[in-house]
């Protein structure tokens, strides 16, 4: 039985620690998952040039933010790698070149959500980077690359944000209400993922000034790409996890089967 592809908004590092209607719907995801064998995660925070994979043992949680309480940096997720998950990564992404990584670790993109969903932190995970330099295109063929993992007890997840715009965002605010053009994104791009248009999702930046607000900038945008990869023309897509955080970033969790 194939696993799910799962895409989080993981919105503000501090759901890392909060227990509140984002955090809460992630933990019932991931008691209502048959368990994986292993975890591969695409987030917003590994942005670089090239494309590699986390190849350590023992991954560390990176603290990749500033100006939080110092509760933030003491969390540690402790799950293990799997090195030959990154190395099983290579091979389906050949011919392009893959990096083996012993330097990155876990970011908050991804132990922010995975705290919640798998609080015991024993399921080995693997982190993708996703290349800064390489248009959306090349970013969804890679995720149809990836898909054979769906059959192999990988549970792929993209983690990021379908809006984010931080310079509209309600700092210091409480209870903001959602823009009116992050709203009608977010409502565009629903209609697309339940009529299966993987297409104008990927041609993003084309359709117009309400996707160009929402996705100033491709990071927290692609880890969707990638994840819209995996579908499979029979797989259902469900919103488990909705909502606005500061008027103008997207908590829209998609899952596909």
């Amino acid at each position: 039985m194939a696993l799910p592809a799962i895409f989080f908004g993981h919105g503000n590092p501090m759901n890392a620690i909060e227990t509140n209607g984002y955090t809460e719907a992630w933990s019932a995801i991931g008691r209502s998952l048959p368990r994986p064998r292993a975890i591969l995660s695409v987030s917003a925070h590994w942005y670089q040039p090239g494309t590699s994979v986390t190849a350590v043992s023992r991954p560390r949680t990176i603290h990749d933010f500033g100006g939080f309480p110092r509760a933030l940096y003491d969390v540690t997720y402790p799950a293990p790698g799997d090195r030959a998950l990154a190395e099983r990564v290579q091979a389906l992404l050949a011919p392009l070149v893959v990096g083996l990584d012993e330097k990155w670790g876990l970011d908050h993109g991804t132990w922010s959500v995975l705290r919640h969903v798998y609080p015991a932190a024993d399921v080995p995970v693997v982190q993708l980077s996703i290349d800064e330099a390489e248009p959306a295109s090349y970013h969804y063929a890679l995720g149809r690359k990836l898909a054979p993992l769906r059959d192999e007890g990988v549970l792929v997840i993209g983690s990021g944000n379908l809006v984010h715009n931080l310079h509209a965002y309600g700092w210091g605010r409480k209870e903001v209400a959602p823009y009116d053009w992050a709203q009608r994104f977010e409502k565009l791009a629903r209609e697309f993922l339940i009529q299966g248009d993987d297409a104008a999702l990927v041609a993003y930046e084309s359709l117009g000034r309400d996707a160009l607000l929402s996705a100033p900038t491709p990071d927290h945008y692609l880890p969707l790409v990638y994840v819209m990869g995996l579908r499979r023309p029979e797989d259902d897509v469900t919103f488990p996890v909705e909502g606005f955080d500061g008027g103008s970033v997207s908590m829209l969790a998609i899952r596909f089967g």
